[in-house]
């Protein structure tokens, strides 16, 4: 089992040799899986137990308090499943994959997404804060009191982050792809990023499989994984489809983000615009 996996793109970490050991880990235990699918789902597991990402455990905070979730996941035969706005659910890439092999739908949201996370036996109603992470909420001013509107400048001012947690894997036959995420510091309640958009923060054919991270707004514009992944439809290598995808978004949006990409038969390609992406890979390619 080929995999690949990513720490987010995004400013650079303050200790990135404890991180890279988190995502050597990662893709290790994800190697042993059975299947693709099986081991995007154990290796982002892995990384949203750690608080060093912002994923799970400890990640980006909401404008009113709350730490969400989001995670999608997808594989080359074209089973889709993700999950989003979901409070005190640490692995929301196993609600996705609730969603992809359960249910008739490709997304869940909300108070209903951590729902069928507990009927399926995922563990709900966890606290999600770290102390890194309530010391960087207290730094700041209360967002005023009210509705959204009421809101809207304190995030304006605010908005802000863009580390994401994926991997992408092949078993030299079908590809998955899984991304994961706490979403972006202050924003709005309720807020949706680019995670659990289809071919946004994520996208599989059955020639490649892709996850993207950074700027989640602008990812989701210009569907990031999707011109990846056909990229190496057409012919390119991952290694070109990742540098042509993330020149094309950057022509478009003139925003930061990063891409991982690896087709059916293991070879890799990376790139990213931010000032650090961190990423791990088990195999020689």
């Amino acid at each position: 089992m080929e995999v690949f996996a990513h720490g987010g793109a995004g400013s650079q970490p303050g200790e990135p040799e404890p991180r890279q050991s988190v995502l050597e880990t990662a893709v290790a235990r994800g190697a042993g899986a059975e299947s693709p699918l099986d081991a995007v789902e154990i290796a982002v597991k892995h990384l949203e137990s750690d608080p060093q990402f912002n994923a799970g455990r400890g990640g980006a905070v909401q404008s009113d308090g709350v730490p969400r979730t989001e995670a999608g996941m997808m594989t080359g035969r074209g089973s889709v499943g993700a999950a989003s706005s979901m409070e005190g659910v640490e692995h929301a890439v196993s609600v996705a994959r609730v969603v992809l092999e359960e249910t008739p739908h490709v997304l869940i949201s909300g108070e209903q997404a951590s729902e069928l996370a507990a009927d399926f036996g995922i563990e709900t109603g966890q606290d999600l804060w770290t102390e890194r992470s309530r010391k960087r909420w207290d730094a700041v001013p209360e967002a005023p009191e009210g509705g959204p509107r009421a809101q809207l400048e304190w995030v304006k001012e605010r908005f802000e982050g863009a580390d994401t947690v994926g991997a992408v894997a092949t078993d030299g036959a079908t590809v998955a792809t899984a991304t994961s995420t706490g979403g972006r510091w202050f924003a709005l309640a309720g807020r949706v990023g680019d995670v659990p958009q289809i071919g946004s923060g994520f996208y599989a054919s059955e020639t490649a499989a892709a996850s993207a991270t950074g700027a989640g707004e602008d990812i989701a514009k210009s569907t990031l994984s999707r011109i990846a992944v056909k990229a190496v439809e057409d012919g390119a290598s991952p290694a070109v489809a990742a540098s042509d995808a993330m020149a094309e978004f950057e022509d478009l949006t003139g925003s930061t983000a990063g891409i991982i990409v690896i087709d059916r038969d293991g070879n890799r390609g990376e790139a990213f615009n931010s000032a650090a992406m961190q990423t791990a890979a088990s195999g020689n390619r």
